[in-house]
């Protein structure tokens, strides 16, 4: 069953959403003060909910625990980590998105120079370090081992795999701090059983920026290709723009525990119900 800080909605009779406050502006959101919500006493014997609880370190073993009371989460454990994790979503976008290693075990400078040239992208197989530039874009093989160094005491990037992006230079739209990598021309997408009902630009506070029509529209090719090759029901894109004009895939995410951005959470929330009246409920993890 849901744990106590966990509230089960009916959102309009329509959706069931499974939610916890996380403290966290950019992810969280009233939903029972924007829309009418349920909470009934009796709960029908099977029914599919979107998680909105944060991420979870234990995505398999919730998502079991709440299968066995009849509460099926709309990913599966297998499209959680389709949609989540670089290594394995990676192999499904080829051409769209820069070409990129992961390794169990911090790599060694010389290899990853070879393979990819300097100066590489490095990350965690799901986040950085709190958009550290310092250990994100590393210029040499000296910068790559101090990085890898921090990493291993690290407590965001210590438990993640480690990744190594070809680097590729996008379209800024303002410096930022020191220690930040630089904002780009940026942009988060959120999809609901192949429809778009979220878009708006990654980098949110400060930035003032936004796409044109034909910017967006050239924008949302490569993203809705990544829709169609992964196939999960609730996907989050990012795309960016290089400073050739080219727009590349940033990287996927779960739509259950990505943060909204730019987004208006009212109208996404509205779209997603829009779709779901449209097409009927999901019937499963998947479905």
């Amino acid at each position: 069953m849901p744990r106590p800080d966990e509230d089960l909605l009916l959102l309009e009779d329509t959706l069931w959403l499974l939610v916890t406050p996380t403290g966290q502006g950019i992810y969280d959101f009233p939903f029972d003060r924007l829309f009418a919500c349920r909470r009934p006493y009796q709960l029908p014997e099977r029914l599919v909910a979107v998680a909105r609880a944060g991420a979870w370190s234990d995505y398999d073993a919730r998502y079991q625990e709440l299968a066995a009371e009849g509460i099926h989460l709309v990913h599966s454990p297998e499209q959680h980590r389709l949609a989540t994790e670089l290594p394995h979503w990676y192999p499904r976008l080829e051409g769209l998105t820069p070409r990129s290693l992961w390794f169990d075990t911090p790599p060694d400078a010389d290899s990853v120079g070879r393979e990819l040239g300097w100066p590489v992208f490095a990350k965690g197989e799901r986040q950085t370090s709190r958009h550290r530039k310092s250990l994100s874009i590393l210029e040499s093989p000296d910068d790559f081992r101090r990085a890898m160094a921090e990493y291993a005491n690290d407590p965001i990037l210590r438990w993640q795999r480690v990744v190594c992006r070809e680097f590729r230079p996008l379209r800024r739209v303002e410096e930022g701090a020191p220690d930040r990598i630089p904002s780009s021309f940026e942009f988060r997408t959120f999809w609901w059983r192949g429809e778009l009902v979220g878009w708006g630009p990654y980098w949110w506070q400060g930035s003032g920026y936004a796409a044109s029509e034909e910017e967006q529209r050239a924008a949302l090719v490569p993203a809705r290709e990544v829709v169609e090759r992964l196939g999960v029901p609730f996907l989050v894109v990012d795309v960016a723009q290089e400073t050739s004009g080219r727009w590349i895939v940033i990287e996927c995410n779960d739509g259950q525990e990505s943060g909204y951005a730019g987004i208006s959470p009212f109208t996404l929330w509205r779209n997603v119900l829009d779709v779901e009246r449209e097409k009927g409920p999901l019937t499963g993890s998947g479905g």
